[in-house]
């Protein structure tokens, strides 16, 4: 101990168990609800059959490949379990809605533990994203790039 120091306490200390308040679950759990509703409307919307969704106006006004193009093919995809379709009709949507899921994850368990969760990225990190969409967009309109494509 030292001298003018706070006095040590020997005794045992017991952890509480905090259950999570409804408010910390609501925002997480609602975001799942809204994305889980979404992908059951799409899952049951089929939109490789016309009509149902708009065309993209990228392509159809150009005839490119927007990082989007694929993107609901590909929702749909994994919806039906079918993962290495969907990962062949928009790599980039995929990869998106695994970070996604990781994201959720992490989130809830947070909110059950009563702790907060954010993320803070820097501008560094929007211009890295923003620059593998560029990439991702122009690779899968070049020759080369056409397994990007979807």
């Amino acid at each position: 101990m030292f001298p003018g120091g706070p006095a040590r306490d020997n005794r045992r200390v017991t952890e509480t168990v905090i259950t999570p308040k409804a408010s910390a679950l609501a925002a997480p759990l609602g975001l799942l609800g809204g994305v889980v509703a979404a992908f059951a409307y799409v899952g049951t919307v089929d939109p490789n059959q016309p009509g149902h969704y708009p065309v993209c106006p990228l392509l159809h006004y150009t005839g490119l490949y927007c990082p989007g193009c694929g993107g609901l093919r590909s929702a749909y995809a994994v919806a039906h379990g079918d993962f290495g379709a969907a990962f062949g009709l928009n790599a980039l949507a995929v990869a998106m809605y695994l970070l996604f899921a990781v994201a959720m994850v992490v989130w809830l368990f947070r909110a059950v533990r009563g702790r907060s969760f954010g993320v803070s990225l820097r501008p560094v990190h929007w211009w890295a994203v923003g620059a593998v969409v560029v990439v991702f967009t122009v690779v899968r309109n070049l020759p080369f790039g056409a397994a990007l494509a979807p």
